[in-house]
């Protein structure tokens, strides 16, 4: 029988693999199984950071989860199977999968959503902000049933008579005086060879806010009646401190006299208004996923339409999240555009970006590193259980 010949073939002479031909960018339809197109390609989620998508619509991106801002006048925003469609005019020019999706920002007037998509937004737990010209939020939008307890509402309103009340506020003016002055060391730290003697002057008012901390421990009373005053008496000295310290950072860059809350029309206090706006849109969802009432605080007043305890909040993230984005974004050079007062749409598109990547920036916590509006919300539970009567509470100090 015949042995059968073989020959080696070269490379050259080996059929050449044909690459596949690229399909065009797609979704599964969940119900019928059908490969339907999209306006653009969905970015890959694996790939954390922020997204233009189009004029006016951004998407900021985690490893796991998304948050789409809206503000481009005449967007509509509607449900399609398992997906968000954004539409402009006739045109569908976006779309994103629902499970991807853990909050949706209405930056802008002029945006419109349909009654069913609020419907299924609701039922995902995924939270709606809306937000002002200024970045203020004035409406939140969240299902009642997802924060439907009682038992912290209960304990957080009985302990505005008790001990609790009180310490929860002395925590917040220790860790917001910390997060000051932290910051300015944080900051300070890059003038010691620039500039030495800004470099002395930030280094003396963060040792000074350092005493302020202290006195903080000295305030007595068995509620917070009692005390609110000689609490907020500290917390305005350091205040005026802090922002000396801040004026002396940026000096070389942007004029600065001084912290103005309402009314403000100068660059850097409609920069830090603008991002405050951003951080309490995200510090009311978490006061309300974990079950509190928003508008009964300790250290800040009750006021009508005045949300207390997310002020209260708010106060140990000032600094690590919009303060540093802030001091940051100037200390750079970058443009500030204001017009008649106000930012500008690529000024506030910019400040937001700043804002959210501080917000999805690690920080140490309870000995392990989570992003800082993760930080948020555990604050926010860690807040009800102390209320609750389980463990203590300790304000949020970011590390410098």
């Amino acid at each position: 029988m015949a042995e059968p010949s073989f020959r080696v073939i070269t490379p050259a002479e080996a059929p050449q693999q044909q690459p596949a031909p690229k399909l065009p960018p797609g979704q599964y339809n969940l119900f019928t199984g059908e490969l339907e197109p999209l306006p653009i390609d969905i970015p890959d989620p694996r790939e954390p950071g922020e997204v233009q998508v189009d004029e006016g619509i951004a998407l900021v991106k985690t490893a796991d989860s998304s948050q789409l801002v809206l503000s481009g006048f005449g967007l509509f925003l509607r449900k399609k199977s398992e997906r968000l469609l954004i539409k402009k005019g006739e045109n569908l020019i976006y779309q994103f999968p629902f499970f991807r999706l853990t909050e949706v920002v209405i930056a802008s007037r002029g945006i419109a959503l349909s009654s069913d998509l609020v419907e299924e937004l609701c039922e995902r737990g995924v939270r709606v902000s809306f937000l002002d010209s200024r970045g203020q939020p004035y409406a939140l939008l969240s299902s009642p049933m997802l924060t439907a307890t009682v038992q912290a509402r209960r304990a957080q309103l009985l302990a505005f008579h008790d001990h609790r009340g009180l310490a929860f506020a002395k925590a917040v003016v220790t860790g917001k005086i910390s997060n000051q002055e932290r910051l300015l060391r944080y900051f300070g730290k890059y003038l010691k060879k620039a500039d030495p003697e800004r470099f002395l002057s930030v280094e003396q008012t963060a040792k000074a806010l350092r005493a302020q901390r202290a006195r903080v421990g000295e305030v007595t009373g068995t509620h917070i009646d009692e005390a609110r005053a000689a609490l907020m008496g500290i917390e305005g000295v350091a205040g005026r401190l802090y922002w000396e310290g801040v004026r002396a950072i940026i000096a070389e860059r942007v004029e600065f006299f001084g912290r103005e809350h309402r009314g403000a029309t100068d660059a850097v206090n409609s920069l830090l208004n603008y991002g405050y706006g951003i951080l309490y849109s995200q510090v009311w969802g978490a006061v309300l996923n974990a079950g509190l009432e928003p508008f009964a605080g300790f250290l800040h007043v009750d006021r009508p339409g005045k949300p207390s305890l997310v002020l209260d909040l708010v106060e140990e993230f000032r600094q690590p999240v919009v303060d540093r984005a802030v001091i940051a974004h100037l200390n750079l050079g970058e443009e500030v555009k204001l017009v008649q007062g106000m930012l500008d749409t690529e000024t506030r598109r910019t400040i937001v970006d700043r804002v959210m990547e501080r917000l999805l920036a690690t920080e140490t916590y309870q000995g392990r590193r989570y992003q800082i509006r993760s930080i948020i919300q555990m604050q926010a539970r860690r807040l009800a259980s102390f209320l609750r009567g389980e463990g203590a509470y300790k304000a949020f100090s970011f590390k410098w």
